[in-house]
């Protein structure tokens, strides 16, 4: 494929996951789900460089943190891995069941869901506010719980709605699909663009929360990240609204 036509088909991806045809089968989904990777990029920031090395988002992380743990490496906590572990699995069991609640129509599944997780990631911020030390027991715990709840219900919603390569959480796939389906590998290709979003959107979150922690206040990345849900919950009682096609159970 010459270079222009890649760059064309490129850009074209881009603007069809920014601004999606209404007419698509995930209709105005993947602007939201976009905007939720930006909040685990946050999320994770948050967590990893404010509360010691453990991922309230990444349930892989935790499992290798766990056994780094183990064997006794410097800096890990077994106790605060297994807690995200068991707060993530929490929130992914709660998100499950709201999305079966709801599974008659996708909208509602989401606004449900985020209504949850905007509630969570708002305490987990009035915690790391109000609450200091942050590495002291009787807050990090709780903040890795609230926000391990939080991150749970929103895998668990993006796994029901399942807007293809937009999963909010887990990249190691998407990546993968770069690569794997690019036409360099033999493959078909496409669906490149929605893909480097899904990974920039991440990497901005991270990259915002990471400068938020080292040189502000280290709550301020939540507090970015329940600015975000807000926006999402609102848009998401818009979209519980609607009977477009996109609605319908996959």
């Amino acid at each position: 494929m010459p270079i222009m036509d890649a760059v064309r088909l490129l850009v074209r991806d881009v603007r069809a996951t920014v601004l999606p045809d209404p007419a698509d089968r995930h209709g105005p989904l993947p602007p939201v789900m976009l905007a939720l990777t930006v909040v685990t990029g946050l999320v994770d920031s948050f967590s990893y460089l404010a509360l010691g090395h453990v991922f309230v988002a990444n349930m892989t992380g935790n499992v290798v943190f766990s056994g780094f743990a183990l064997a006794g490496a410097a800096g890990f906590s077994l106790a605060a891995s297994l807690a995200a572990l068991a707060a993530f699995a929490a929130g992914a069991l709660l998100g499950g069941r709201t999305a079966h609640r709801c599974r008659a129509h996708r909208g509602r599944v989401l606004r449900l869901a985020l209504v949850l997780e905007t509630v969570l990631v708002l305490a987990a911020y009035a915690v790391a506010r109000y609450q200091a030390p942050l590495h002291a027991a009787w807050t990090r715990y709780p903040l890795i719980v609230l926000l391990g709840l939080a991150m749970g219900v929103q895998n668990a919603t993006a796994r029901a709605l399942a807007v293809p390569d937009l999963t909010t959480t887990v990249l190691t796939l998407t990546i993968t699909g770069v690569a794997a389906d690019s036409r360099a590998a033999g493959g078909p290709g496409g669906r490149t663009g929605r893909r480097a979003l899904s990974v920039l959107a991440m990497f901005a979150g991270a990259l915002v929360g990471a400068f938020a922690v080292r040189y502000g206040d280290p709550s301020l990345p939540l507090l970015i990240a329940t600015l975000l849900l807000v926006g999402c919950t609102l848009k998401a009682f818009t979209l519980a609204r609607s009977d477009a096609s996109w609605t319908d159970p996959l």
